[in-house]
């Protein structure tokens, strides 16, 4: 067990499900730690950690240490985040005090993560930041994308209680490396989370995968959140889910013009939107709780690559424009 500590910081929903399964499965042959807040945080330390899998009527129980302040942590050897893109950079210090000699960091992260552009064959932008990811560098600084396991989430959770979260399915995540190299790290970590029976494959093209889940994501979190609908409703409108479709046509031509391969076809992203039934987005989850919206990484990048390409992108210019105010006045103190 080359992990010996393991800190999932940010233990929300998949942090938390993640957090959850590792600790059942390694017992004492590792230490399994998570840093959360609120009364999220309360519950845990107060009940440990429950997770309900799909399908199953009673929860998972595990206690793990628990913490709102990471410098309270020693290094480690594995950090795993499950914090929003727009809360990374804020979280950059408390990252980086968990950090060591071989500390690797997988990021779970939806949209255009801050650390793109590293080692990037693709395009002609290696090592291109950004500040509305990063701002003023921190992660790049304090964390370091060499560090960084890319990671892209395919699994649906949500918390449905404080201390508590349930699956909706039986997922999976696709980690790779940035530069696209199978290293044995990225392999001891397969291992690792292959023995808490989560799935995982392996990409050599992690950025291919990004753009391919980020079509739904473009589209899907920011109209539901406008139109405050599931994914059910929003697939079975056919008016709406025509401007999903331009959304993800945009999404794809601004990919494409970076060197991704997105595989996917616009039909068939639809097609398989089809089956996911009634469920919120996270972007939903978050607007409902009243937090603040996960919009640049999503949506914003999207527009903001697309004029680094000179590919247009007029609806997704709409959306991030609807949705940024929709935001505003959702964090808007109540009078």
């Amino acid at each position: 067990m080359p992990f010996k500590n393991i800190c999932i910081f940010g233990a929300g929903a998949l942090g938390g499900a993640i957090a959850a399964k590792l600790a059942l499965s390694l017992g004492t042959e590792a230490t399994v730690s998570v840093v959360a807040r609120g009364a999220h945080l309360a519950a845990i330390r107060e009940n440990g950690l429950r997770l309900i899998e799909a399908g199953a009527e009673t929860p998972l129980r595990v206690s793990v240490t628990a913490t709102d302040n990471p410098m309270e942590l020693p290094p480690q050897d594995l950090v795993i985040t499950g914090l929003k893109g727009h809360q990374l950079s804020a979280a950059a210090e408390g990252i980086g005090h968990l950090m060591k000699d071989g500390t690797r960091v997988m990021m779970i992260l939806n949209g255009i993560p801050w650390w793109y552009f590293h080692r990037d064959r693709d395009s002609a932008y290696a090592e291109l930041q950004f500040d509305e990811l990063d701002e003023g560098g921190k992660l790049w600084h304090l964390v370091g994308p060499q560090r960084v396991i890319g990671c892209v989430a395919h699994q649906g959770a949500e918390v449905s209680s404080p201390g508590e979260i349930r699956l909706s399915n039986k997922g999976h995540f696709i980690l790779g490396e940035p530069s696209g190299e199978m290293t044995a790290d990225l392999r001891g970590i397969e291992a690792l989370l292959q023995g808490a029976d989560i799935g995982v494959k392996l990409s050599g093209r992690i950025r291919d995968d990004i753009w391919s889940k980020l079509m739904g994501n473009a589209s899907f979190n920011p109209i539901s959140a406008l139109t405050r609908s599931l994914m059910s409703d929003l697939m079975a409108d056919a008016a709406i889910a025509d401007q999903i479709g331009k959304v993800m046509k945009e999404v794809k031509a601004v990919g494409e013009a970076l060197g991704a391969n997105v595989g996917m076809s616009v039909e068939q992203r639809l097609e398989q939107a089809q089956q996911i039934g009634p469920v919120r987005t996270s972007m939903l989850q978050d607007l409902f709780a009243g937090k603040s919206l996960e919009i640049t990484p999503l949506v914003g990048m999207v527009v903001s690559l697309g004029r680094l390409t000179a590919t247009r992108t007029p609806v997704s210019e709409t959306m991030l424009a609807l949705v940024s105010q929709l935001d505003r006045e959702n964090c808007r103190p109540a009078k």
